[in-house]
C-alpha cells in the first residue's frame, strides 16, 4: 500500500507530465485561457489516464511483453509482440477518448462546445501515450501500481493546467509588456512553475 501511495504522489509532484517532461503542452497552452474549460479538460485527462494506463498494463502483461502469451500455451514462451505496443496503446486511448467525448457532449454541451477540437485531440495528447509508455518502461509489478500511476499523472496534469489558467486569468489585469503578452508570458510562467515543482524532488517517500 505504501508503494502505491508513493507512486501516486511522485507522479503528481515529482514526475509531473507537464513540469518534469513537458508532455501535453499543446492542449495545456491552448485550453488554459479560462479556469472553467481547464477544469473540464483536466478531469477528462484524469479519466482517460486512469482507464488507459491499467488497460494497457493488462495488454502488456498478458499479450505484448516477451513471453506474455505463455498463459495460452508453453510453446508461446518465445513470442514477443512488444513491437505492437504503440498501435495497441493508441487504439485503447482513442476508444476511451471517444467515450469521454460522447459523455461530455451528452451531459455538458456548453463544456463540449468550449473545448472544441481539443477534446478529441486528447487521443493524440503525448501526455496520455506517455503515461502508458512510462508504465511499460518502469515495469510496475501490479495493476494497482499502474492505476495509481495513471491517476496520479492525470491529477498532476490537472493541477498544472488549472494552475496556469488561474494565473492567466489574473494577468489579464496586469501591465504585461506588449511583446510578452499571450504565449510569451505563459511560457515564462510555465518555466517558473516547473522550477517550483523541482523542489518536490527533495521529498523522501
Amino acid at each position: 500500500m505504501q508503494e502505491i501511495i508513493n507512486i501516486f504522489v511522485k507522479s503528481i509532484f515529482i514526475d509531473n507530465m507537464v513540469f518534469a517532461y513537458f508532455l501535453g503542452m499543446c492542449s495545456y497552452l491552448a485550453v488554459s485561457k479560462t479556469v472553467n474549460t481547464s477544469v473540464g479538460l483536466g478531469i477528462a485527462v484524469i479519466f482517460v489516464l486512469g482507464i488507459t494506463v491499467p488497460v494497457d498494463y493488462l495488454l502488456n502483461e498478458y499479450l505484448l511483453a516477451d513471453g506474455a502469451l505463455v498463459w495460452l500455451d508453453p510453446s508461446f514462451a518465445d513470442v514477443d509482440l512488444s513491437f505492437l505496443s504503440f498501435i495497441m496503446f493508441i487504439a485503447v486511448i482513442a476508444s476511451m477518448v471517444q467515450l469521454v467525448e460522447m459523455i461530455i457532449e451528452k451531459f455538458s454541451p456548453a463544456l463540449y462546445s468550449s473545448l472544441g477540437i481539443f477534446l478529441p485531440l486528447i487521443a493524440v495528447n503525448c501526455a496520455i501515450l506517455g503515461g502508458s509508455l512510462f508504465m511499460q518502461e518502469r515495469e510496475y509489478q501490479s495493476i494497482a501500481e499502474a492505476t495509481s500511476f495513471g491517476l496520479g499523472s492525470g491529477v498532476g496534469w490537472f493541477i498544472a493546467i488549472v494552475g496556469i489558467a488561474a494565473i492567466r486569468e489574473k494577468i489579464r489585469y496586469s501591465n504585461v509588456p506588449a511583446p510578452l503578452r499571450g504565449l510569451g508570458i505563459t511560457f515564462i510562467i510555465t518555466g517558473l512553475m516547473g522550477m517550483a515543482f523541482m523542489m518536490f524532488m527533495g521529498i523522501q517517500l
